[in-house]
């Protein structure tokens, strides 16, 4: 049974009409809350990371559905890559810093009462974007030292290339015993560079060095090659 006041001025059909509407959003209260109670499942988007190349800039925006947005990011278990970070907004960034292959974890919490989370396992491949090695070790030979390196382009991109050999004596004086400077494409391997050069009598260590420029992402990538323990040269040039 329902009953009804009198309100001065407010006829009886305006009464009903106000019960109807109210009767409507209490309808449409309860309808938002089931919708809301029946929000799909929340999911982590089937992504897989690209290969990351060590030493250059790397961005990726990670995505989730399902749930009650906004959503937030954190590690769940393992480690990023060194030189990489994630956002609470879900954003992969940095240079990591060596090549390698690292497992990692993250999760996803959405804003419901009560929150709902998700796990996912990533795989990051990090590769050599560029690699320096010894061809010919650093070698006396009478009053020179002579070797070889060989430099390698891992990466998409063409590199500027510097390579600097220079052999630093006991008292801190550098001499250059190698230079090149060329552009080296993506996907080259094995580039040779020999180098070598008269010396003072006495002892040497031999340092090489390879700075690369990639201009299209801002990048510059350095590694460097240094023998153990000084070179004797015995014989004066």
């Amino acid at each position: 049974m329902q009953f009804f006041y009198a309100v001065p001025g407010v006829k009886s059909n305006d009464r009903m009409n106000s019960i109807t509407i109210t009767r409507l959003l209490t309808i449409l209260i309860c309808a938002c809350g089931v919708l809301a109670a029946q929000a799909p499942p929340l999911v982590i988007a089937d992504e897989v990371l690209p290969v990351i190349d060590a030493g250059v800039e790397f961005h990726m925006l990670l995505h989730a559905t399902g749930g009650v947005p906004p959503y937030v990011w954190s590690v769940a278990s393992g480690d990023l890559p060194d030189g990489v970070t994630l956002t609470p907004e879900g954003l992969l960034s940095g240079r990591a810093a060596k090549p390698g292959t690292t497992t990692f974890t993250l999760k996803v919490e959405d804003s419901g009462h009560p929150a709902h989370s998700i796990t996912k396992d990533f795989r990051a491949v990090i590769a050599a974007s560029m690699l320096l090695e010894w061809l010919q070790p650093p070698k006396v030979h009478d009053n020179r030292i002579d070797g070889a390196v060989q430099v390698s382009n891992g990466s998409a991109d063409t590199f500027d290339l510097t390579v600097i050999i220079v052999a630093v004596a006991e008292n801190g004086r550098a001499t250059a015993i190698g230079y090149e400077h060329f552009p080296l494409k993506a996907g080259a391997t094995s580039v040779q560079i020999p180098f070598g050069n008269t010396l003072p009598h006495g002892g040497y260590v031999i340092h090489a060095d390879a700075i690369a420029e990639i201009p299209t992402r801002k990048a510059i990538l350095r590694q460097r090659l240094q023998t153990p323990q000084p070179l004797q040269v015995i014989q004066g040039p």
